[in-house]
């Protein structure tokens, strides 16, 4: 690979990642912000699109990461076993498990609120559960990001 590849790469891989976490990020907000407004109506329409957003945005983002990543791994020569990519690795696992749960779960929530809204009902005991799972399960993968974030850049002996 030569130097014009990598910078392609590290460029891809970056502008990935600030689509994956702005995304992620902005589409958590709006959707925890329409939660906690109560309104069925609200909640129905931005779960909607938080759903198609991560079908667009996010998932290609981090299919992207991956692919990226493993370029740029190689092209530098790092060592697979070194403590901060064995890091990295392990939460980006964290965080891609997490996401897809949320995932799952946001199409539950969805659903669940299209069936309230198009019956003039309130939101089922269920859809809060489904809430508060997917407000922990949200906490926990954009944790996993921010230290991964650290971890690309520091690039820290861990031991």
């Amino acid at each position: 690979m030569y130097a014009m590849d990598y910078l392609l790469f590290k460029w891809i891989h970056v502008v990935s990642a600030t689509i994956l976490f702005g995304t992620g990020l902005g589409s958590a907000f709006y959707l925890f912000v329409a939660n906690r407004s109560g309104d069925v109506k609200a909640i129905c329409f931005i779960s909607r699109w938080v759903v198609i957003a991560d079908w667009i945005f996010t998932t290609p983002a981090f299919l992207v990461q991956l692919v990226t990543g493993y370029f740029l791994i190689e092209f530098l020569g790092f060592d697979y076993t070194e403590p901060w990519l064995l890091a990295s690795f392990g939460l980006i696992a964290l965080a891609g498990a997490s996401w897809l749960l949320v995932l799952w779960i946001q199409i539950q929530m969805r659903d669940l609120a299209h069936h309230a809204n198009s019956t003039s009902e309130v939101l089922s005991h269920n859809y809060w559960r489904l809430e508060r799972c997917w407000t922990l399960l949200g906490c926990v993968g954009f944790s996993a990001f921010v230290a991964i974030f650290y971890l690309m850049v520091a690039k820290p002996d861990l031991y």
